[in-house]
């Protein structure tokens, strides 16, 4: 759940249980962080408004997402920044994305490298290898600088300042030396034989998977609304959605019985909280 709705679901709760009287002593620490720590938590009296907190007992394996793409294939890039990367950033407890660029390119060893051919000519597999370097060299900042460059007018010429806004720490020196070195033609090579290696072979791209499966119907949910279908994937125990919504809305439990489904929404064009259905 992102971050910002789970604040206001727990200043809501705490203002209707009184929990937030103004007379109440404070805990020092901003909401931000309330649910940083079972300790915080406890000290500012929110611990049982957690989700972060409840039993991993109660929760479930992360809904995978797979991406075999092209960095230069519009319709990749338009599901990647509008579809796949705004439900990650509101459901990334729940699901794991991995990224493969290489898409309908071609191989060919010639001495001791690989060569690659790809569809969007040199540009492409220069994107590519270095989408690929950044997923293997900075793992937890790759999926916000692929979708800083595959948002920009020039995916290539937008990395540096990519890496200022998502990643200052990191190196564009190590990333150039993996894109120029043994390195990078290793990891296209890998690519590349993870692409071929899809059963069903892929015929286009973007081409989705879904907990490791392909299907038609799975690719055209994951383009129509990828936060609907993990919601619906998502095997949680029914008393993890319990304890989250008899917290928040005590008199409408009925609700998770119902389907996560009903409570929020995604529209291809954007994201939007919706009031539950009651049919």
């Amino acid at each position: 759940m992102a971050a910002w709705l789970l604040l206001l679901l727990i200043a809501g709760s705490l203002w209707a249980s009184g929990c937030g009287e103004r007379n109440g002593p404070t805990c020092g620490y901003p909401p931000a962080l309330w649910c940083s720590s079972k300790e915080i938590a406890q000290a500012c009296q929110v611990e049982k408004h957690c989700t972060r907190l409840i039993s991993n007992s109660l929760k479930a394996d992360p809904v995978s997402v797979s991406l075999y793409y092209e960095s230069l294939c519009p319709g990749c890039r338009q599901f990647l920044v509008l579809m796949l990367f705004p439900t990650w950033l509101m459901l990334n407890d729940i699901m794991n994305v991995t990224l493969v660029p290489y898409g309908n390119a071609e191989e060919r060893k010639e001495a001791t490298k690989w060569h690659f051919e790809c569809q969007h000519g040199e540009e492409e597999c220069l994107g590519n290898m270095i989408e690929a370097c950044i997923n293997h060299l900075y793992p937890v900042y790759a999926f916000p600088l692929t979708f800083c460059m595959e948002s920009s007018s020039d995916v290539i010429a937008s990395l540096p300042l990519c890496l200022k806004l998502y990643a200052p720490n990191a190196s564009l020196a190590d990333i150039n030396a993996c894109v120029t070195g043994d390195l990078g033609n290793k990891l296209m090579h890998r690519n590349a034989e993870l692409t071929r290696a899809l059963k069903p072979h892929h015929e286009y791209v973007p081409w989705i998977l879904i907990n490791g499966e392909h299907s038609e119907k799975l690719q055209t949910q994951a383009q129509d609304s990828l936060f609907n279908l993990v919601c619906s994937l998502y095997k949680a125990s029914i008393a993890f959605f319990q304890e989250l919504f008899l917290v928040c809305f005590p008199t409408h439990l009925e609700w998770v019985q119902r389907g996560w489904g009903n409570i929020l929404s995604m529209s291809y064009s954007g994201f939007a909280l919706i009031a539950p259905s009651y049919s």
